[in-house]
């Protein structure tokens, strides 16, 4: 196991579009702090790449964007990257942060029996809501920053050498922060009503394995 850094960003419809474009702020800090990335962007995050890349060259730390399943998560055009119950083994003595729907359901304790170091996702869906005008600058979305902050929170706080828990912990803290101030007199209907999704974004964020593992 080495200690480099594996994203996978699928770029085929808004979700993935924004969630690539946000995953660029990790991989710009792991570049800075000299870490290899290996960057696995629209077409190379396919089924047989990724696979490769996880048992040949061992990354240890796995930062996976996309849709998912309750026992998979997905790459490019929604093809299965991780499956529970077919290949969670690839993800072997890894630090995971996957950034999708609901895969810490089923897949995140399967991989962690697989032998997964830790394993931090969700085990519902992951909601952000995004301005439709600034679709072509996801990083100045400002509404879309409000989930997407907090939530690439925890893989910069591993690339800080934090622990599994503390990044964890620290992506909670940030999530409140935006809840309370969206709960000010300042803030329009439309900005209060989002709270609920932010709080449901946070609640379903789960750490499975080892919470003082660093990368």
């Amino acid at each position: 196991m080495n200690k480099s850094f594996l994203v996978t960003r699928p770029e085929h419809d808004d979700t993935t579009h924004y969630l690539s474009h946000w995953a660029q702020i990790p991989i710009d800090l792991a570049k800075r702090k000299g870490i290899q990335v290996i960057d696995c962007r629209r077409e190379k995050a396919n089924a047989d790449n990724v696979s490769s890349i996880l048992s040949k060259r061992e990354p240890s730390l796995v930062f996976l964007n996309g849709h998912g399943g309750d026992a998979s998560v997905t790459g490019h055009k929604m093809e299965e990257l991780v499956i529970k119950g077919k290949n969670e083994q690839l993800l072997n003595g890894k630090i995971v942060y996957a950034l999708s729907c609901n895969s810490a359901k089923e897949l995140g304790p399967a991989s962690i029996k697989s032998g997964t170091k830790t394993y931090i996702g969700y085990d519902d869906e992951f909601i952000f809501v995004y301005n439709p005008l600034k679709i072509t600058t996801p990083l100045k979305d400002e509404t879309a920053a409000l989930f997407l902050e907090p939530s690439t929170e925890v893989i910069i706080s591993l690339l800080k050498e934090n622990s599994c828990y503390k990044a964890k912990e620290n992506s909670r803290h940030m999530f409140i922060d935006r809840i309370n101030k969206l709960l000010t007199s300042e803030t329009t209907k439309e900005d209060t009503s989002m709270v609920r999704y932010l709080w449901w974004d946070m609640t379903h964020q789960v750490l499975h394995g080892d919470g003082e593992a660093v990368f």
